[in-house]
């Protein structure tokens, strides 16, 4: 139920300190009046901020039903994921992968090895282009920031009532997730301090085959003042997530795209008789020695048709081949699969006010996770890593005659350690008929590395320290125009050691690449960089903030474990270089009930020399996008977003030779019968000569999205929203294209005072559309068919 606008005082931001702020009532807390600390570390609103940013809070994730970060598209522009195996981890923004951060600081990576849990955040902040220089390296694209629920009240005092709610979601698919919180005041030996607690256990079933979830977040986040001059705030945060990675379907083709009918047949049996599956070194023998996983080259011989060369190799066929209509259900998960992952996170602040405006705040923050990721067609993945930072922030500002002057400087010191096997080898995505019952017999089940602790592609452990020192000033004038500058230097020392007893030692030559000159297992180097920004704003008399922002910003180039490969220290090349050129114009109107922002920009991997395949592409990126909120009045709130967008993998196409490693599929081999194709995987360089062909896939041109929601005064709420994806090639061949498609999502609430009910119903027109996946790699071979139209049910008790 809304009520109408006014203006309440809150504590500025994630950063804690206590200036006065709008607050819109019935806005959801939707419009940008609030000063964040995100972007830049000032005491800024997202209107004054130099920046393309949007922020989603806790009231909008309620009313809409938002429970995964793919929800947050409809809420923001710039934001769109691709499936990475069909976990929740990242979004993309502005078509590259994003980072995460947890209050400022940055978590370990995350692309897909865990679901990211949002259910405790306060808000979450999506900043697009890189983060500011007191945050250190960062990903060119964006990242989001998530800011935990405050342990004080509305005054910046600690609450004198303990709140707290119990909340039980239920859904289509056996979803069942339990959620408690509570945040209240309490005292120890006469000392009095703040606490906020949550909890989320779920146990929920999928519609998806061989698929489920069992999640266990628990998260405590508390305050206290030292001294009148001194406090603290810390915390910590434990997940426990058991599921499974989803590629979805395989055997791709177009006609499967297009009608769902999919090639069936049984792959050539590889395995010992009373095993349970094949070995690497099985799959090595097939078609006569030359492997099921190779280039294709040596397959053929002079003169022969691709049917013939196919036809010369019978391991690459399917047996008694014929076809089926495939459920969207069926998907390429087994169920031995498993993704499991267990995070601990923890951080602690101290915070010191002195003289005027003088603060000095000390961060120290943990981040750590192990990860075991099996998949029976043939990867594998295993990673135990940790991040420790502590980083000092000392501000200040004055007021002269001619502006208000902000000033930063922040040194910190960053170690993250990681222990990292992977086994991606000899990955056979087609080889399981996924439209029968009894998915993954012997015949194309691989044993796993991680299984038998032996033939990994990497085994790696080492660390890497960051020194690193910024500085950042604001001179905010008083005739509107404001000038924000920073520059940092990053100093990063890195060890990384390859253990080559456990590499597989028949593919252990073709791994060179990863070790350096003369097989040394051991690589370390330093190396520096420096980043740095500047942004130009001007608040005009009729409220409109035109604004342009340069930035150069500095990338760790780390894999999906955190690890740092032997061939980038090599080559001095662990550490990428990226720059943004953003310009925009944003701002407030109607006593601030309406927010509007419209932005260009160009940002581009300046170093084309390293990159992670899936998680830190060489990426070049144009765009626009725009952005509306408008609390029309107490009842109603809508929202709009636009994104056009064009991302070009310039790493290969800048390169001399163009040549850019893929998996084959069936669409490109034309005239070939998929049946003689399926039963291996085709691997190549494709040439990447021009833009267009440069293109990453996955990444739609245009996406649009609008969302309303009205609440009545007797405690009814509606809320509507819907998207439109422009249709999208799935690879970078070009031989499979995703359909565009509508997706709108509809939801009713009840609240009666202590109670409320709501129930969403999501993709309500039941759109069948799809999302690429692994694109930049697999995107010939897999793609994940979406959900239909599906509930979700909540009963909340608030006390």
């Amino acid at each position: 139920m809304t009520t109408a606008a006014m203006a309440d005082a809150k504590p500025a931001d994630d950063n804690g300190s206590d200036t006065k702020e709008i607050v819109v009532k019935g806005a959801l807390g939707a419009l940008p009046v609030k000063d964040v600390g995100s972007i830049f570390g000032f005491d800024k609103t997202l209107v004054d901020t130099p920046r393309s940013a949007s922020t989603v809070s806790k009231e909008q994730m309620d009313r809409f039903g938002i429970t995964q970060i793919y929800d947050l598209v409809s809420q923001t522009p710039g934001t769109f994921t691709s499936s990475f195996f069909g976990t929740g981890g990242a979004l993309d923004i502005r078509g590259a992968p994003s980072d995460v951060y947890f209050r400022g600081m940055l978590r370990l990576d995350n692309p897909g090895n865990y679901a990211t849990p949002i259910g405790a955040a306060d808000r979450i902040d999506i900043v697009r282009g890189p983060a500011s220089v007191i945050y250190g390296p960062s990903k060119i694209g964006g990242y989001m920031n998530f800011v935990p629920k405050t342990a004080r009240a509305a005054n910046g005092e600690f609450s004198s009532d303990t709140k707290g709610d119990l909340e039980l979601d239920l859904g289509s698919w056996g979803r069942k997730v339990l959620k408690a919180s509570i945040t209240g005041p309490g005292t120890i030996a006469g000392h009095k301090f703040g606490f906020s607690l949550y909890g989320e256990v779920e146990d929920s079933d999928s519609y998806y085959r061989n698929v489920y979830t069992k999640n266990a977040l628990f998260s405590a986040a508390f305050d206290t003042d030292i001294t009148d001059s001194l406090r603290t705030e810390f915390g910590f945060t434990y997940q426990k997530y058991d599921s499974k990675q989803n590629s979805g379907w395989n055997r791709l083709t177009q006609d499967l795209i297009n009608t769902g009918t999919y090639v069936t047949g049984q792959s050539a049996n590889l395995a010992s008789p009373g095993a349970s599956g094949f070995t690497r070194e099985q799959a090595y023998a097939a078609n006569g020695g030359k492997g099921l996983t190779q280039f294709f080259g040596p397959y053929c011989a002079p003169g022969l048709t691709p049917t013939q060369c196919f036809q010369a190799n019978p391991d690459f066929g399917l047996q008694h081949a014929g076809t089926v209509h495939l459920s969207t259900r069926d998907t390429l998960t087994g169920p031995n699969d498993k993704n499991n992952n267990i995070q601990k996170t923890g951080y602690f602040d101290l915070i010191w006010e002195g003289a005027g405006n003088l603060k000095i705040k000390n961060q120290m923050f943990y981040d750590g996770g192990q990860s075991l990721n099996e998949n029976a067609y043939g990867f594998s993945q295993a990673f135990s890593s940790y991040v420790m930072e502590d980083k000092i922030v000392l501000s200040d500002s004055m007021q002269t005659s001619f502006a208000k002057v902000s000033v930063q400087a922040s040194p910190s010191l960053r170690y993250t350690h990681f222990h990292f096997a992977d086994d991606f080898g000899a990955e056979f995505w087609n080889r399981p008929d996924i439209s029968i019952d009894n998915l993954y017999q012997p015949y194309d089940t691989r044993i796993l590395s991680t299984q038998c602790d032996c033939d990994y592609s990497d085994y790696m452990v080492g660390h890497y320290t960051d020194l690193g020192m910024a500085g950042l000033v604001d001179v905010d004038s008083n005739i509107g125009l404001d000038l924000i500058g920073g520059a940092r230097y990053d100093r990063v020392h890195v060890v990384s050691t390859a253990i080559l007893s456990k590499y597989d030692p028949t593919n252990i030559l073709s791994n060179v690449y990863n070790f350096g000159p003369a097989l040394n297992p051991r690589q370390t180097a330093t190396q520096g960089g420096w980043s740095w920004n500047a942004s130009l704003s001007y608040k005009s008399p009729i409220g409109l903030v035109p604004y342009v922002t340069v930035s150069h910003q500095t990338t760790v180039i780390a894999g999906e474990g955190s690890e740092i490969y032997g061939y980038n220290i090599v080559g001095g090349q662990f550490l990428g270089v990226s720059q943004l050129l953003e310009g925009g114009v944003k701002g407030n109107f109607l006593d601030k009930k309406l927010y509007a922002a419209i932005s260009v920009y160009k940002q581009k991997r300046t170093q084309a020399g390293a990159e992670s395949g899936l998680t830190n592409q060489i990426l070049q990126t144009k765009g626009v996008e725009a952005e509306l909120r408008w609390s029309v009045d107490r009842h109603l709130l809508v929202t709009g977003s636009f994104t056009h967008i064009k991302v070009i993998n310039v790493g290969a196409l800048d390169s001399a030779s163009h040549a850019y490693f893929n998996y084959f599929g069936a669409g490109d081999y034309p005239g070939v019968n998929p049946a003689l194709i399926f039963g291996g995987s085709q691997i190549g360089n494709i040439f990447l000569t021009t833009a267009k062909l440069a293109q990453r896939p996955g990444e739609p041109e245009n996406v649009g999205s609008a969302t309303a929601t009205y609440a009545f005064d007797n405690g009814i709420a509606l809320t509507g929203d819907i998207s439109h994806v422009d249709a999208v090639w799935a690879n970078y061949t070009q031989s499979v294209r995703l359909p565009a498609y509508w997706l709108a999502n509809v939801g009713v609430s009840y609240t009666s005072g202590p109670w409320l009910f709501r129930v969403v119903v999501k993709n309500v027109n039941n759109a069948r559309y799809f999302r690429a996946g692994g694109q930049d790699l697999f995107g010939a071979d897999i793609a994940l068919p979406q959900l239909p139209r599906s509930w979700q049910g909540t009963i909340k008790y608030s006390f």
